[in-house]
């Protein structure tokens, strides 16, 4: 092969394809293997994970479709490990962390990093990174809407070995076993990220083995600058500019005063800077998020504008800056609380969606109901006598586009590809029955020339004494919004019904429910696009036929009416 044949970075380009590929399926396989693995249903079944491998110097080259929110932060927390480590990262290391402040989530996300070596050379790092079912703390679940202080939360596990130069650091396991209420879950759900990781390193020595670790290096590099070509090839077709926008929080459980938060998004050529100066100083609840979440709700929405379907890495988001003072919500500092990370997370990437709109309108669809709606239950399971906790996130409406109705029952852009339970594995693990599950048509969608997606109801049946719920919801009084005379969506919340009364609830702490009394999950609908008034018969007469609006409604919102085609 001559030299006009070889790539930039000294490979040839099919070979430069090959080794892209092989990593990509590499990061499938540890997401397979994690998951066939694991022992709890809020891993194997939600698919609360995200696999995914860094080059050398911690920078995500390959990742899993998964949660979100935490493929965005595998460069944050492998450089975590490497800036803290140095010198001292050995072949056959396996390294835990779960660094709310630096990292980003909140303690039950647990990250497994392995460094993988060929020939005495560090090539790469393997990384999983997992919602444990329960890290200790003050409530089952770890996540108290009531908590102030990260110890509050469960076991901090500021980067330290698991395994020595392969040898299993057995105290570092007995201590997360003392720590947690669900100690043989949690050790399983431990193993599974450990087999995820090793299989990584399996498949990247199958490389180096192939091709030699210069070619390996050089591929990364290469996959690296081409996606930034890319992102700065269109951020130069954006028009310069500022492009202010602001949102609140409604609430956060400490205060019923709405909380406001800003962003400037600023293209100068090609990069933008993000910058969210003006956003609300961190209070005592734990509704807020570390750095690194925000980061990567801004990488997310980025990538969904630029190219949504191209492989993840950390060279499409060379272009991007991050601007925000410590202490805000969006930027939490030790030792505050940041249990419900997810929630404003999900509302920053929001805010950004919101801030695109201007820039990018054509791909971008109205408010979605944002909040992953995440209920936990748990108590004692009266046919075996044994503790129970399910953490479940719940799907709802997203907004509607310039060319098309919203998507209802969709999950939240935070979590990706995660689910919520089948009612068949819900019912078979725990003393609850589920009596509904249907789309939430009552409370209407967000109106418009093309209608916001519908929300769901979920309703649940409590079939013992020893139950206990607690949730900590968004976008309870704030509705998604709408565009271009689109309507406004609808709230999420829950009801709890006992003893012939019914509250409707948001965020509560961790409340006793008794045998028969029914919880009601309900989510809500995506914000419209254009004018009702324009919306298509044929759309309409859809609608009414699937049961979606009532004939009064079409008549009142879209000025509906009938002929021989339609019938009441």
């Amino acid at each position: 092969m001559n030299k006009k044949e070889l790539g930039k970075w000294g490979t040839d380009k099919i070979t430069q394809d090959i080794i892209w590929g092989k990593i990509q399926a590499t990061a499938d396989e540890m997401g397979i293997v994690q998951a066939k693995s694991s022992m709890s249903p809020v891993i194997y079944e939600v698919l609360d994970f995200a696999c995914g491998l860094c080059d050398n110097i911690g920078e995500v080259i390959s990742s899993r479709n998964g949660i979100t929110i935490f493929t965005g932060l595998f460069t944050d927390n492998v450089q975590i490990i490497i800036n803290k480590f140095k010198n001292s990262i050995n072949e056959g290391d396996i390294f835990l962390l779960n660094d709310p402040h630096k990292s980003g989530t909140h303690l039950n996300d647990v990250s497994v990093i392995k460094p993988i070596f060929y020939k005495k050379n560090l090539l790469a790092y393997a990384i999983s990174d997992a919602h444990w079912v329960d890290i200790g703390g003050s409530v089952p679940g770890s996540m108290s809407p009531q908590a102030t202080e990260i110890y509050e939360e469960g076991l901090q596990l500021p980067g330290v070995k698991l395994f020595k130069k392969g040898i299993k650091q057995k105290d570092i396991e007995d201590i997360i076993s003392a720590n947690v209420r669900f100690s043989k879950i949690t050790i399983g759900d431990l193993n599974a990220a450990v087999a995820a990781v090793n299989m990584a390193e399996k498949r990247i020595k199958e490389v180096a083995y192939k091709y030699g670790n210069k070619i390996v290096l050089n591929t990364f590099a290469h996959i690296k600058n081409t996606s930034e070509i890319i992102a700065r090839k269109a951020i130069k077709k954006m028009p310069n500019g500022n492009y202010k926008v602001n949102d609140f929080i409604d609430g956060d459980g400490f205060t019923n005063k709405k909380i406001p938060i800003n962003l400037n998004i600023k293209i100068n050529n090609d990069e933008i800077e993000f910058d969210f100066t003006g956003t609300s100083m961190q209070g005592d609840s734990p509704l807020k998020c570390g750095k690194g979440a925000l980061f990567s709700m801004v990488k997310t929405v980025f990538k969904a504008i630029v190219d949504p379907h191209a492989p993840v890495n950390e060279g499409w988001f060379r272009p991007l800056i991050l601007t925000i003072p410590d202490g805000t919500v969006f930027s939490a500092t030790y030792p505050k609380s940041t249990g419900w990370y997810f929630e404003v997370a999900g509302l920053a990437a929001d805010l950004v969606w919101k801030g695109f709109v201007p820039i990018a309108d054509s791909k971008l669809s109205a408010g979605s109901y944002t909040s992953l709606t995440v209920t936990h239950i748990y108590g004692v399971d009266h046919r075996n006598n044994e503790p129970f906790m399910i953490v479940e996130p719940h799907s709802g409406g997203w907004g509607a586009s310039k060319n098309s109705d919203g998507t209802s029952g969709l999950i939240a852009i935070i979590d990706g590809d995660t689910y919520n339970y089948s009612i068949e594995l819900f019912e078979s693990k725990f003393p609850i029955k589920c009596n509904q599950y249907k789309m939430n048509v009552k409370a209407g969608t967000g109106h418009g020339k093309y209608r916001g997606g519908f929300g769901l109801l979920r309703e649940y049946e409590i079939l013992n004494n020893s139950t206990f719920v607690y949730c900590n919801i968004t976008k309870s009084e704030v509705k998604p919004w709408g565009l271009k005379g689109g309507f406004s969506g609808t709230n999420n919340y829950m009801l709890i019904k006992s003893n012939n009364k019914t509250r409707k609830v948001s965020r509560i702490p961790s409340t006793k429910l008794k045998k028969g009394d029914i919880i009601q999950i309900i989510t809500g609908s995506g914000g419209g696009y254009g004018n009702p008034k324009e919306r298509s018969k044929a759309n309409i007469i859809q609608d009414l036929g699937n049961e979606l609006i009532t004939l009064p409604q079409a008549k009142k919102i879209y000025n509906f009416k009938r002929n021989k085609r339609y019938n009441e």
